[in-house]
């Protein structure tokens, strides 16, 4: 076993998927040239050329649409947006041609294709390039969308989202390319849709996914400190939603805190509530708890962006108003 980071992570699972797949092909801004805008492809030019590894122009819609066509004409595309806010430039080619053509044309063409690249809030980026959009694509039939929390998961979910017939979102964040852990050099694949426990407890059941685990694992360990057994569940898709492993876990805890950095209304946390009331509602000994984003555009100033993105002593409080003990 190694240590590497998230970024290389990314690399690996590409290239891998790229040797062994001459139709795999990666489009972006800056992914050749430059290595890309946050050094995930770095060194993937001078491998595959430019005939596979492609700089395109500062056109989210144009090359959004290339690749959507080469997908549905035998290409495996891998389409990077330097942010997923610019991914509302090209909204229109993903939710109109790459989540529908499968359906619209009768299973006649499919578009086997990733858009990846890095989602919400990075620090004083301002209110334009700090958005979580995971739920707005989640709600959109044809599309699966993969929110990894670490290199290990990332690298695995990767390699699946590339190898899958169906469109992925898969969405990231600059503050964890950086991070490092343990990753096989062997080959592993971890499939779509299944949540995973990243920490097993019995009193509570905390749900999240993408960088705001650390927020759901740190506030595990300091409920901990206070006699609070929290089971921490990295969604790491949200769409399709590991709905049994949720469902599992609150019948066993009987109580239920959602963190997500997404803005409150129609979140995925709102889904997994509606869910879990209706499939285990005489589970429950407590309301439902969310912990989200104020529902406002972020900020610029630090104070005011962490008063309105989720923390640990914001979930902490939720847990203790879920037992009962604030």
């Amino acid at each position: 076993m190694r240590e590497i980071q998230f970024r290389e992570a990314l690399r690996e699972a590409m290239s891998e998927e790229m040797r062994k797949d001459p139709s795999i092909v990666l489009l972006g801004e800056e992914v050749a040239e430059y290595n890309g805008a946050y050094k995930v492809s770095q060194g993937m030019l001078a491998e595959f050329g430019a005939e596979r590894v492609l700089d395109t122009p500062i056109a989210e819609l144009g090359f959004a649409g290339i690749g959507v066509g080469a997908a549905m004409n035998g290409l495996r595309p891998i389409i990077e947006f330097m942010t997923f806010n610019f991914s509302l430039v090209a909204i229109d080619q993903i939710i109109n041609s790459a989540a529908k053509i499968l359906s619209m044309s009768g299973g006649q063409y499919s578009a086997p294709i990733v858009f990846r690249g890095p989602t919400g809030n990075a620090g004083q980026l301002g209110a334009q390039h700090s958005q979580n959009f995971e739920n707005w694509f989640a709600n959109t039939p044809g599309l699966k969308v993969v929110v990894p929390s670490n290199p290990y998961d990332a690298k695995g979910l990767l390699k699946a989202s590339i190898r899958d017939n169906d469109p992925v979102i898969f969405m990231e964040s600059e503050v964890m390319y950086g991070d490092k852990m343990d990753v096989p050099a062997e080959e592993y694949i971890i499939p779509i849709g299944l949540a995973d426990i990243k920490r097993p407890g019995t009193d509570i059941t905390i749900v999240s996914f993408g960088k705001i685990m650390k927020v759901a694992l740190a506030a595990a360990e300091e409920l901990q400190k206070e006699g609070i057994s929290a089971e921490v569940i990295d969604l790491r898709t949200v769409r399709p939603i590991d709905y049994a492993a949720i469902v599992t876990s609150v019948k066993k805890t009987n109580r239920l805190v959602i963190v997500e950095e997404a803005w409150p209304l129609s979140s995925i946390a709102t889904e997994i509530t509606y869910h879990v009331q209706k499939h285990a509602f005489d589970y429950l000994d407590a309301p439902i708890q969310r912990v989200n984003s104020f529902d406002v555009p972020l900020p610029y100033a630090p104070t005011l962006i962490q008063a309105i993105l989720p923390n640990v002593e914001k979930t902490i409080k939720a847990v203790k108003t879920t037992m009962y003990r604030d």
